[in-house]
């Protein structure tokens, strides 16, 4: 009988305050698309990391074609064929995509042959890339194509995708899907971590659940249903999220208008005439294909891009004039953002108020106004990598931080602790730096940080990128009920289901333009995908 491509014998793995490992066995064979099923910190990404190298084992064994090895480094992994595609990339932002594929390939090819093939890979599998444009100017879709085709250049024996799909779009799944078909048909065996039971029942042949690091069980994926598999690896099914009144005729807390931005890299998208409005109580969908201007619109909207033209971005003070002052003198029209926080926070109500340019004002002072904001990228943006949870809180949390600008840092670990405990992140405490969490509770420590602050407008970009399903229904859960207090959100994600599953309202961005707002019941997945190509002028038309 044939080997198996990998078999791990009893591989285990400590780390401070955790056994990540414990004893797990596996096998897969080749031409074989294996899912390794696990809620956030079952284990799963460790036990990746141990077998292409990153990470040693403390014990246990692995064979390769029946053969042991020890894999102690990368380049040892990658000589025996095992490529992996990271949850968190590990890309250099100074350099340019096909550089940073170059990095990890023989040095007999040269760039430019990397680049063509690069092209060449692109257009092959439906993930569109310019290999020239540096990585510090592609959204975090964009990142995941230079990951994916970065393994798929070196010809693998063994493919390791930890979430792939997070944030690519339902056309770019089902193209990648296409692919790691074609190679499981080449003999390729392919090891795949999702939470998304769907594409796990679609794709893979057999799933491996973990739990709390140990193996629970084995199962051909394609006989269960996602019930099932949700009860196999969280002990339950998650909770349904409940239906809800809209709210379209509340006031509005956040417009933009005539927003048009040249693009501030060579290789950025230019933002062209935008408008929308976002209203108190309702959720406003944003849906597209990565690299076509919503990083650009949330670097604006945030205060990180502050070039916005006078009057392009506002902020709708919901505290009458003369709730504030007692009168409707023209002084009343100045108040600073600072004296609009105090009122927040004494908690001023009312519908008519002041409207505040946002142009020129930058994050911390938006934020003092109430908008807040979770960017699509976990670690540099969301999270300093080597300081503690205590410590980022301090990133968008001002409750620690005195008068005078002194930090206390009791409160910032009370502050940690009760993120860590409200939102259910698996941590070693609230000193574990931030690198030391797994993608999943890390996304759901840097949520819980900004829906704790009870925004009065929150942006906020892929929400449940890489967590589990029990931890994605709690996050939704957690943002309809901040709708439900009156906040207006902004959600930007690349998964169609949970936008049509929150949103009041939806919009498209395709080359820089926004489409109009529609209502999510007059949406489809044809229609959005239909406007995902710019094409919503014509389908209006149609439509009157």
């Amino acid at each position: 009988m044939t080997p198996p491509r990998l078999e791990l014998r009893r591989i285990s793995k400590q780390y401070p305050g955790v056994r990540a490992n414990d004893a797990v066995s596996l096998r897969v064979a080749p031409g074989e698309i294996h899912a390794v099923l696990g809620e956030n910190g079952a284990g799963k990404s460790t036990l990746m990391k141990i077998i292409a190298g990153a990470v040693r084992a403390d014990g246990g064994e692995l064979l390769w074609d029946g053969v042991a090895q020890a894999v102690r480094t990368p380049a040892q992994a990658r000589a025996l064929g095992i490529s992996m595609v990271y949850q968190h990339f590990s890309l250099f932002d100074s350099l340019s995509a096909a550089q940073n594929i170059w990095l990890g390939l023989d040095r007999s090819i040269t760039l430019d042959a990397v680049r063509a093939r690069v092209r060449e890979l692109s257009a092959e599998y439906g993930l569109p890339l310019d290999p020239e444009r540096p990585v510090h100017a592609l959204s975090v879709g964009e990142r995941q194509r230079v990951e994916i085709l970065r393994a798929l250049m070196t010809s693998p024996r063994l493919l390791i995708l930890d979430e792939p799909t997070s944030v690519l779009t339902p056309q770019a799944v089902e193209a990648l899907f296409v692919t790691l078909r074609q190679l499981a048909a080449q003999g390729c065996a392919i090891l795949y971590i999702s939470h998304k039971l769907d594409e796990i029942r679609a794709l893979c042949h057999r799933c491996t659940v973990m739990r709390a690091g140990r193996v629970t069980g084995e199962v051909d994926p394609r006989e269960q249903t996602n019930a099932g598999l949700s009860q196999l690896m969280i002990g339950a099914e998650p909770p349904r999220l409940t239906a809800r009144a809209t709210h379209a005729d509340a006031p509005v807390r956040l417009r933009v208008r005539g927003l048009s931005l040249a693009p501030e890299t060579p290789h950025g998208t230019a933002l062209v005439d935008i408008a929308l409005e976002l209203r108190r109580g309702e959720i406003l969908g944003l849906a597209g294909v990565s690299g076509n201007g919503q990083q650009e619109l949330l670097r604006a909207l945030s205060g990180e891009d502050r070039r916005a033209p006078r009057g392009a971005i506002t902020w709708v003070d919901d505290v009458p004039r003369t709730a504030r002052r007692g009168s409707a003198s023209p002084s009343a029209d100045r108040d600073t953002p600072a004296d609009i926080a105090r009122r927040h926070a004494a908690g001023g109500g009312g519908d008519a108020g002041v409207v505040v340019d946002l142009g020129p004002l930058g994050p911390g002072r938006r934020r003092a106004l109430g908008l807040h904001h979770v960017p699509e990228e976990r670690l540099g943006r969301g999270a300093v990598p080597a300081m503690s949870l205590a410590q980022n809180t301090l990133l968008t949390r001002r409750e620690p931080v005195g008068v005078l600008g002194h930090v206390s840092t009791a409160k910032a670990t009370a502050l940690a602790r009760r993120l860590i405990e409200r939102f259910g992140v698996r941590a070693a405490g609230p000193q574990a730096a931030a690198r030391s969490l797994s993608g999943g509770n890390l996304q759901k420590f840097i949520m819980g940080r900004e829906i704790d602050a009870a925004p009065q407008a929150l942006i906020v970009a892929q929400p449940t990128w890489g967590v589990d399903v029990g931890a994605a229904a709690q996050i939704r859960a957690e943002l309809l009920a901040l709708r439900e207090a009156g906040c207006a959100l902004l959600v930007l994600s690349e998964e169609l289901d949970e936008l049509f599953e929150l949103s009041d309202r939806l919009m498209v961005m395709a080359r820089g333009r926004l489409s109009p707002a529609i209502p999510v019941a007059e949406a489809s997945v044809q229609r959005v995908g239909l406007w995902m190509s710019g094409l919503w002028e014509e389908d209006v038309h149609a439509a009157a």
